[in-house]
Protein backbone atom coordinates (compact mmCIF):
# COMPACT_ATOMS: atom_id res chain seq x y z
CA UNK A 1 0.00 0.00 0.00
CA UNK A 2 1.61 3.26 -1.13
CA UNK A 3 0.76 6.47 0.75
CA UNK A 4 1.60 9.88 -0.71
CA UNK A 5 0.90 12.63 1.80
CA UNK A 6 2.10 14.21 5.01
CA UNK A 7 2.58 12.90 8.53
CA UNK A 8 -1.11 13.33 9.38
CA UNK A 9 -2.07 11.12 6.44
CA UNK A 10 0.46 8.46 7.43
CA UNK A 11 -1.00 8.48 10.94
CA UNK A 12 -4.53 7.90 9.64
CA UNK A 13 -3.28 4.93 7.62
CA UNK A 14 -1.47 3.43 10.61
CA UNK A 15 -4.63 3.73 12.69
CA UNK A 16 -6.96 2.41 9.99
CA UNK A 17 -4.79 -0.49 8.85
CA UNK A 18 -6.42 -3.89 9.40
CA UNK A 19 -4.17 -6.12 7.28
CA UNK A 20 -0.44 -6.76 7.60
CA UNK A 21 0.54 -5.39 4.20
CA UNK A 22 3.81 -3.57 3.40
CA UNK A 23 3.44 0.22 3.55
CA UNK A 24 5.32 2.63 1.32
CA UNK A 25 5.29 6.15 2.80
CA UNK A 26 6.07 8.74 0.12
CA UNK A 27 6.91 12.32 1.23
CA UNK A 28 4.22 14.73 0.11
CA UNK A 29 3.85 17.00 3.15
CA UNK A 30 5.77 19.94 4.50
CA UNK A 31 8.05 17.89 6.75
CA UNK A 32 7.21 14.22 6.13
CA UNK A 33 9.12 13.00 9.17
CA UNK A 34 8.19 9.32 8.93
CA UNK A 35 9.58 8.42 5.48
CA UNK A 36 12.68 10.53 6.05
CA UNK A 37 13.30 8.82 9.41
CA UNK A 38 13.04 5.51 7.54
CA UNK A 39 15.88 6.68 5.32
CA UNK A 40 13.87 7.50 2.20
CA UNK A 41 14.76 10.52 0.05
CA UNK A 42 12.87 13.76 0.65
CA UNK A 43 11.97 13.96 -3.05
CA UNK A 44 8.76 11.94 -3.65
CA UNK A 45 9.87 10.66 -7.08
CA UNK A 46 13.19 9.43 -5.72
CA UNK A 47 11.39 7.88 -2.74
CA UNK A 48 8.92 6.13 -5.07
CA UNK A 49 11.79 4.63 -7.05
CA UNK A 50 13.32 3.34 -3.81
CA UNK A 51 10.18 1.69 -2.43
CA UNK A 52 9.44 0.19 -5.87
CA UNK A 53 12.48 -2.04 -5.34
CA UNK A 54 10.43 -3.91 -2.75
CA UNK A 55 12.88 -3.91 0.18
CA UNK A 56 11.08 -4.19 3.50
CA UNK A 57 11.75 -3.97 7.21
CA UNK A 58 9.68 -4.40 10.34
CA UNK A 59 9.30 -1.45 12.69
CA UNK A 60 7.65 -0.75 16.00
CA UNK A 61 5.07 1.99 16.52
CA UNK A 62 3.65 3.61 19.62
CA UNK A 63 0.21 4.21 21.06
CA UNK A 64 -0.95 7.02 23.29
CA UNK A 65 -4.38 6.68 24.90
CA UNK A 66 -5.09 4.01 22.30
CA UNK A 67 -4.08 5.96 19.20
CA UNK A 68 -1.12 4.81 17.16
CA UNK A 69 1.78 7.07 16.25
CA UNK A 70 4.51 6.44 13.74
CA UNK A 71 7.27 8.59 15.17
CA UNK A 72 6.28 10.94 18.00
CA UNK A 73 3.63 12.04 20.49
CA UNK A 74 4.42 15.07 22.63
CA UNK A 75 2.55 16.37 25.65
CA UNK A 76 2.73 20.05 26.59
CA UNK A 77 5.11 22.47 24.89
CA UNK A 78 5.57 20.96 21.42
CA UNK A 79 1.86 20.10 21.19
CA UNK A 80 1.03 23.70 22.07
CA UNK A 81 3.32 24.85 19.26
CA UNK A 82 1.52 22.58 16.80
CA UNK A 83 -1.82 24.02 17.89
CA UNK A 84 -0.73 27.63 17.70
CA UNK A 85 0.92 27.22 14.31
CA UNK A 86 -2.25 25.53 13.01
CA UNK A 87 -4.18 28.60 14.16
CA UNK A 88 -2.11 30.66 11.72
CA UNK A 89 -3.81 28.78 8.88
CA UNK A 90 -2.45 26.74 6.01
CA UNK A 91 -1.47 27.50 2.44
CA UNK A 92 -3.86 26.57 -0.41
CA UNK A 93 -2.02 23.25 -0.86
CA UNK A 94 -2.61 22.39 2.81
CA UNK A 95 0.90 23.02 4.09
CA UNK A 96 1.61 24.54 7.48
CA UNK A 97 3.74 27.66 7.91
CA UNK A 98 7.46 26.81 7.98
CA UNK A 99 10.18 26.59 10.60
CA UNK A 100 10.36 30.35 11.16
CA UNK A 101 6.73 30.34 12.30
CA UNK A 102 7.44 27.55 14.81
CA UNK A 103 10.39 29.46 16.28
CA UNK A 104 8.35 32.65 16.52
CA UNK A 105 5.48 30.83 18.23
CA UNK A 106 7.89 29.08 20.62
CA UNK A 107 9.46 32.36 21.71
CA UNK A 108 6.02 33.95 22.08
CA UNK A 109 4.83 31.05 24.23
CA UNK A 110 7.85 31.31 26.52
CA UNK A 111 7.47 35.09 26.77
CA UNK A 112 3.84 34.72 27.85
CA UNK A 113 5.05 32.45 30.66
CA UNK A 114 7.57 35.06 31.79
CA UNK A 115 10.37 33.25 30.03
CA UNK A 116 10.01 29.84 31.63
CA UNK A 117 8.09 26.57 31.47
CA UNK A 118 7.81 25.07 34.95
CA UNK A 119 6.99 21.59 36.19
CA UNK A 120 3.41 20.75 35.30
CA UNK A 121 3.25 16.97 34.90
CA UNK A 122 4.40 13.76 36.57
CA UNK A 123 6.01 10.82 34.76
CA UNK A 124 5.17 7.70 36.71
CA UNK A 125 8.26 6.32 38.42
CA UNK A 126 10.55 9.07 37.12
CA UNK A 127 9.51 12.47 38.51
CA UNK A 128 8.10 15.85 37.56
CA UNK A 129 8.82 17.79 34.39
CA UNK A 130 7.66 20.75 32.32
CA UNK A 131 6.65 18.71 29.25
CA UNK A 132 7.46 15.38 27.63
CA UNK A 133 8.50 14.28 24.14
CA UNK A 134 7.92 10.60 23.37
CA UNK A 135 9.29 8.92 20.25
CA UNK A 136 9.92 5.54 18.70
CA UNK A 137 12.54 6.74 16.19
CA UNK A 138 15.12 9.39 15.51
CA UNK A 139 15.06 12.18 14.56
CA UNK A 140 12.06 13.56 16.41
CA UNK A 141 11.45 16.11 13.66
CA UNK A 142 13.27 18.12 11.03
CA UNK A 143 14.18 21.75 10.52
CA UNK A 144 14.70 21.99 6.78
CA UNK A 145 17.29 19.34 5.97
CA UNK A 146 18.51 19.04 9.58
CA UNK A 147 17.23 16.21 11.71
CA UNK A 148 16.52 17.19 15.33
CA UNK A 149 17.26 14.23 17.59
CA UNK A 150 15.38 15.63 20.59
CA UNK A 151 14.78 12.19 22.14
CA UNK A 152 18.16 10.42 22.27
CA UNK A 153 17.92 6.64 22.16
CA UNK A 154 14.68 6.40 20.17
CA UNK A 155 14.78 3.58 17.61
CA UNK A 156 12.24 1.85 15.35
CA UNK A 157 13.65 -1.49 16.49
CA UNK A 158 13.08 -0.92 20.20
CA UNK A 159 10.38 0.27 22.59
CA UNK A 160 9.53 3.91 23.31
CA UNK A 161 11.92 6.63 24.44
CA UNK A 162 11.14 9.92 26.15
CA UNK A 163 12.82 13.20 26.98
CA UNK A 164 11.29 15.56 29.53
CA UNK A 165 12.95 18.85 30.57
CA UNK A 166 12.39 19.61 34.23
CA UNK A 167 12.01 23.26 33.25
CA UNK A 168 12.68 25.34 30.15
CA UNK A 169 13.75 28.98 29.90
CA UNK A 170 14.12 31.22 26.86
CA UNK A 171 17.90 30.85 26.98
CA UNK A 172 17.58 27.04 27.06
CA UNK A 173 15.70 26.81 23.75
CA UNK A 174 18.64 27.43 21.37
CA UNK A 175 20.81 25.08 23.45
CA UNK A 176 18.13 22.38 23.29
CA UNK A 177 18.00 22.70 19.48
CA UNK A 178 21.81 22.51 19.23
CA UNK A 179 21.82 19.38 21.36
CA UNK A 180 19.04 18.06 19.10
CA UNK A 181 21.23 18.47 16.02
CA UNK A 182 24.06 16.70 17.86
CA UNK A 183 21.76 14.04 19.30
CA UNK A 184 23.19 14.52 22.78
CA UNK A 185 20.23 15.74 24.88
CA UNK A 186 20.34 18.17 27.79
CA UNK A 187 22.75 17.30 30.60
CA UNK A 188 23.33 18.19 34.25
CA UNK A 189 20.07 16.77 35.57
CA UNK A 190 17.97 19.30 33.64
CA UNK A 191 15.82 16.60 32.04
CA UNK A 192 14.31 13.18 32.68
CA UNK A 193 14.75 10.50 30.04
CA UNK A 194 14.23 6.83 29.31
CA UNK A 195 14.48 4.49 26.35
CA UNK A 196 13.38 1.02 25.14
CA UNK A 197 10.27 1.20 27.33
CA UNK A 198 6.99 -0.69 26.91
CA UNK A 199 4.82 1.75 28.87
CA UNK A 200 5.03 5.37 30.01
CA UNK A 201 2.30 6.96 32.12
CA UNK A 202 2.10 10.76 32.43
CA UNK A 203 -0.33 12.66 34.65
CA UNK A 204 -0.82 16.41 34.22
CA UNK A 205 -1.56 18.96 36.94
CA UNK A 206 -4.24 20.23 34.56
CA UNK A 207 -5.16 19.14 31.01
CA UNK A 208 -2.39 19.83 28.48
CA UNK A 209 -2.28 19.69 24.66
CA UNK A 210 -1.27 16.37 23.10
CA UNK A 211 0.12 16.03 19.59
CA UNK A 212 0.34 12.73 17.74
CA UNK A 213 2.63 12.62 14.67
CA UNK A 214 2.38 16.39 14.45
CA UNK A 215 -1.43 16.59 14.71
CA UNK A 216 -3.27 18.30 17.58
CA UNK A 217 -5.51 15.74 19.35
CA UNK A 218 -6.85 18.00 22.10
CA UNK A 219 -6.12 18.38 25.82
CA UNK A 220 -5.64 15.41 28.15
CA UNK A 221 -5.21 15.04 31.90
CA UNK A 222 -3.39 11.72 31.52
CA UNK A 223 -1.42 10.11 28.70
CA UNK A 224 -0.70 6.39 28.65
CA UNK A 225 1.98 5.52 26.11
CA UNK A 226 2.48 1.92 25.00
CA UNK A 227 4.99 0.37 22.61
CA UNK A 228 3.92 -1.94 19.81
CA UNK A 229 7.13 -3.71 18.93
CA UNK A 230 7.63 -5.28 15.49
CA UNK A 231 4.19 -4.02 14.48
CA UNK A 232 4.31 -2.89 10.85
CA UNK A 233 6.09 -3.82 7.61
CA UNK A 234 7.37 -0.83 5.67
CA UNK A 235 9.04 -0.45 2.29
CA UNK A 236 12.47 1.15 2.46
Amino acid sequence: LYVLGGDGTYNEVLNGLELDVPLGFLPGGGTSVLPRALGLPRDPVAAAKRVALGRTRRIGVGRVNGRRFGFSAGLGFDAELVRRVDELGRSPDGRRPGDVAFVRVALSSLTQRRGRFVEQLEIEGAGRAAFVLVANCSPYTYSGSLGLDLVPGADFGEGLAYFAPVSLRVRDLPRMLVHGVRGSGLKDGKALSGHDLDRIVVRCDEPLPLQVDGEDTGDVAEAVYEAERDAVTVLV
